[in-house]
């Protein structure tokens, strides 16, 4: 029952939209005729959408890449930020860490959107250049995260006995600052991941990446906003959806750093302030 008054709000509003994104284009069957567009009914449960195809055929296949892409940009952004963010935290040599770090806070200083807009020539058109984009996007502020909780940890006492002691620059980073900072770590992923769904949507609403009558919820938003007063389901549901999957992921996340936190000094664990 704990477990589930602690993650059943989160699962429950993340349930939705992740299932759709999963078995949505096992449920689709066979392609309607196009039709009229923005007509509502006539055999389309949420009518159809601005070049005639049915809205719930499109909500049910524009889920899984939304999703594949944000997870895949979030993995691939920690998969470069972590090593910076130890080697700058761990390294006793001033110039390396200015190395690694200054040109992430060049590219902090340029807006997101912006550096999506300029860079998104470099990468290939598709799911796969999209996640490398925004995890492009996604790696400088990062990186300084990383880097700000590896600082602490690394100030130890401890880090500097095992120095002492010899031990390898991969059991400091790894087994004792790396674990250190999970915590951290985990409450920045569930914030990174809205944050990078939000990037996701926002270039495929741009046209970024995606083909522009692509089966994407983001795209959908994007493309039926014309007849948003005609036939307003094509743009309300894949919309509702993706505020979903953020919430959801957030309240995951929230609900399982509660479980990890302990209590504070002088109070058991349950008991009311």
């Amino acid at each position: 029952m704990k477990r589930l008054r602690r993650y059943g709000p989160g699962a429950a509003v993340a349930a939705v939209p992740l299932g759709l994104a999963l078995a949505g284009p096992l449920l689709v069957g066979e392609p309607s005729a196009r039709g009229a567009s923005f007509t509502v009914g006539g055999g389309h449960w949420l009518g159809t959408d601005f070049v005639g195809r049915d809205v719930v055929q499109q909500v049910l296949l524009g889920g899984r890449p939304v999703v594949l892409v944000a997870l895949a940009a979030t993995a691939l952004a920690y998969l470069v930020a972590l090593p910076l963010g130890l080697i700058s935290a761990l390294t006793h040599r001033r110039w390396l860490e200015e190395v690694l770090m200054r040109p992430l806070d060049v590219l902090l200083a340029v807006p997101s959107l912006l550096m999506i807009l300029l860079v998104a020539a470099a990468f290939p058109p598709g799911a796969a250049g999209l996640a490398l984009l925004v995890a492009f996007v996604s790696i400088p502020d990062a990186a300084r995260i990383v880097r700000a909780a590896a600082a602490e940890a690394a100030s130890r006492p401890a880090v500097e006995a095992l120095r002492m002691q010899g031990e390898s620059w991969w059991r400091l980073a790894v087994g004792y600052v790396g674990r250190s900072i999970l915590r951290t770590l985990a409450a920045d992923a569930g914030i990174r991941l809205t944050g990078v769904l939000y990037l996701v949507a926002t270039a495929a609403f741009l046209g970024i990446g995606v083909a522009p009558d692509a089966a994407d919820w983001a795209v959908m938003v994007d493309r039926n906003r014309t007849g948003l007063l005609i036939q307003p389901w094509a743009v309300v549901v894949p919309a509702l959806l993706i505020v979903a999957l953020t919430m959801g992921s957030n309240l995951l996340v929230d609900a399982a750093m509660e479980k990890h936190t302990p209590p504070p000094k002088g109070r058991r664990p349950g008991s009311r302030p």
